[in-house]
């Protein structure tokens, strides 16, 4: 406890701090890890964003109503473009909308895990002659298995 005390006095002195008073204890070193799903902060990611994306095309089909009144009563060019640019954005916004859903279910499938792929390996274990044995056998058996085939479609 005394060479506990003494670093505390050694710190304290070095950052020019007073000593802590009271009793020294101590803690589990051993380190306590909350591990939340990504799920959630993704989910309120994307309501957030997708709620978004929707106030701007309302407040979008808004301005669109109103640049149309202001260019039918002026029938100025400049607010015929400023219309047709108003309503591109908005499509765009349409699109980022759906884009945003189709990333989310990607990011999903993701976490997901991995899928299951079996994967078939034949290996054969022998010597060549042997091997050129078997491939020999399995070629007579799928000419024998033919011309099994063959009288069967003959006899009938």
């Amino acid at each position: 406890m005394s060479e506990k005390k003494r670093i505390d006095e050694k710190i304290s002195n070095a950052l020019d701090i007073p000593v802590a008073s009271g009793e020294i204890i101590d803690y589990d070193t051993e380190e306590k890890h909350l591990v939340e799903p990504i799920n959630t902060d993704l989910d309120v990611d994307y309501q957030s964003v997708r709620q978004n994306l929707q106030d701007i095309i309302d407040r979008g089909k808004i301005a669109i109503d109103g640049i149309l009144t202001v260019a039918e009563d002026t029938d100025s060019p400049r607010a015929y473009e400023v219309a047709a640019q108003m309503i591109k954005n908005v499509a765009d916004v349409n699109k980022d909308l759906i884009d945003i859903h189709n990333k989310l279910r990607a990011i999903k499938s993701s976490y997901e895990g991995p899928k299951t792929v079996t994967t078939n390996n034949t290996l054969f274990v022998g010597s060549t002659k042997e091997l050129q044995k078997f491939l020999k056998q399995q070629q007579e058996m799928l000419l024998d298995s033919e011309k099994g085939e063959e009288d069967a479609v003959q006899d009938e």
